[in-house]
């Protein structure tokens, strides 16, 4: 007898199940990654249209958090990239609980976790870059403070939602190795140095043929059977002896 566990880890999907768009669309993690999608792509594409402008006495273009042209790049490249996974994840999760391999749905799952965490620091670092910036920038002509404002924001709400998709890798990911670490039932092994098997097994019997003898209701010419019982004989000599009379 034997438990196989591990069978359903790390989010496998019941045997025969079909993808549901409406119960995956409704799932937490769904909805905070599409909530990291949106906020990335509101961080990236604020600075790459409204970032960077010209000051009065310059037709050379700078970055409109204190003209630092880095933290631009940064907040670019962390955003463009966190948009980009968020797609990649998403099709991810759709995905995962058809993956008939445990290890390859472990492999998904901490990736997700690593990643996750990875840029949930990195997003912390860009707020804490922009904000920075931005409390340094004192020239705020034909600056569009309200892109500004709204780029340092949705970095704070980025670090929130990459903490909460951290935070549900880490339950599928626990959930999966709980799930694998059951126990298993197995057979004892055959001891052969004990005295008594463990298992008797019956050895095989073959019954020998067996003939049975015919008898003649009425035979023609029966042998002279002998009586059971026989009184004892009479002694041999002179049957008509008497004894004396004195």
């Amino acid at each position: 007898m034997e438990e196989t566990a591990g069978a359903s880890a790390y989010g496998a999907s019941l045997a025969g199940g079909g993808f549901d768009f409406y119960k995956f669309i409704r799932q937490p993690p769904t909805i905070v990654r599409i909530l990291s999608w949106i906020f990335a792509l509101v961080v990236f594409a604020t600075i790459t249209t409204e970032g960077y402008i010209n000051s009065p006495h310059s037709a050379q273009v700078k970055c409109m958090f204190n003209q630092n042209d880095s933290a631009c790049h940064y907040a670019i490249g962390i955003g463009m990239i966190a948009f980009l996974a968020c797609v990649a994840f998403l099709v991810l999760d759709a995905y995962v609980p058809f993956m008939s391999n445990a290890q390859e749905r472990k492999y998904a799952v901490m990736a997700d976790l690593g990643f996750s965490g990875v840029w949930c620091f990195l997003w912390f670092v860009c707020f804490c870059l922009l904000a920075s910036e931005w409390a340094r920038t004192h020239e705020v002509t034909g600056v569009p403070e309200d892109a500004a404002r709204a780029t340092v924001a949705f970095s704070f709400f980025s670090i929130a939602t990459w903490g909460l998709l951290t935070y549900f890798a880490l339950i599928r990911f626990r959930r999966g190795v709980n799930e694998v670490t059951i126990p298993t039932y197995t057979e004892p092994q055959a001891d052969h140095h004990t005295p008594y098997p463990p298992t008797y097994a019956p050895t095989s019997y073959n019954p020998t043929t067996y003939t049975p003898t015919t008898y003649n209701a009425h035979p023609s010419k029966a042998p002279d059977m002998q009586p059971a019982f026989q009184p004892n004989p009479q002694p041999q000599g002179d049957a008509e002896y008497q004894p004396p009379n004195y």
